[in-house]
């Protein structure tokens, strides 16, 4: 087995437990603080993780050349972007549509990794992104009464429009991010994943911090009450974000990101098992896609 494999299904099982804390932080707290805690709370373990490479292992911290800042701005940029977007998504009563859309992130990135980095990925690959990817948006219309011709048909909506911008914004964050950590050459992507999220999260914490400073100066003090469920939430999200930057070192943005939709799985399997809900078929049918698109990516990908 590959090892960004592994990697991967670690980072999103670590990005499933993110979100459950991002939610329960939302009660006690506006959507920009939680948004915040992601960042503000994961850099000081993304600073750790970094230290112990470079003083503790004693590898060579690389050259960070202006290719690197570029790609890496991009894409902490583009990802306040499309966090935005999704969360915008939400102050809609029909919010599914525009979120199912989103969740064309690794087709697009598949699409911005051909433009910006010259990568080609095999029609055996875009078959099982797009397999997964259908059945992704299968689960997020579920609990609706859309029906799957009237998904395709209302691509033209304004929720659509806002959910394809999202996952624009994060495919284009995933390239960029692969770019940057690339654009370090060395000395082994363990490092340079590591050196690209202690810059990134940085960049975004101030980006962040500045906006509530601004906009929302009272967060801050919800926030602070709210420390203990943060500090998980910004370790489990920075220890994601490393195995995301880890994985998409080694291997194409797109197709890191179309396994990374075994979170829906791990989503799915604790509303089943753990808050008792039923299925419908539906995610039934979302269910089974996502297991085969993920199975026809490894035999192909």
């Amino acid at each position: 087995m590959e090892l960004w494999i592994p990697i991967t299904i670690t980072a999103a099982f670590l990005q499933n437990l993110r979100s459950a804390g991002q939610k329960h932080l939302k009660s006690v707290m506006g959507t920009t603080g939680a948004t915040f805690v992601r960042f503000g709370f994961g850099l000081p373990f993304a600073l750790l993780y970094l230290t112990v490479l470079i003083l503790a292992a004693g590898y060579p911290l690389p050259a960070l050349s202006p290719k690197f800042f570029a790609w890496a701005i991009v894409g902490g940029l583009s990802q306040i972007g499309a966090t935005f977007l999704l969360v915008y998504l939400f102050s809609f009563r029909n919010f599914a549509v525009g979120t199912a859309y989103s969740r064309t992130e690794p087709a697009q990135a598949a699409l911005f990794g051909l433009i910006f980095l010259g990568e080609i990925v095999t029609p055996g690959v875009m078959i099982a992104i797009a397999v997964s990817v259908v059945g992704v948006m299968l689960i997020s219309v579920a609990h609706t009464q859309l029906n799957a011709r009237n998904l395709v048909t209302s691509l033209a909506s304004r929720n659509a429009m806002i959910g394809l911008a999202s996952g624009t914004l994060f495919g284009i964050s995933a390239v960029a991010y692969r770019a940057a950590s690339l654009a370090l050459g060395g000395p082994n992507f363990i490092v340079q994943a590591s050196v690209t999220l202690a810059f990134v999260i940085a960049f975004q914490t101030v980006v962040m911090a500045s906006w509530i400073a601004w906009r929302e100066p009272g967060e801050f003090a919800r926030i602070a009450r709210a420390w203990k469920p943060a500090l998980f939430v910004g370790f489990v999200g920075a220890t994601a974000s490393f195995g995301w930057f880890m994985a998409m070192t080694l291997q194409h943005a797109a197709i890191v990101k179309a396994l990374a939709q075994i979170e829906m799985l791990f989503t799915f399997a604790s509303s089943v098992f753990y808050f008792k809900e039923k299925i419908n078929l539906y995610e039934t049918i979302g269910c089974g896609l996502i297991v085969a698109g993920i199975l026809m990516l490894l035999l192909v990908g």
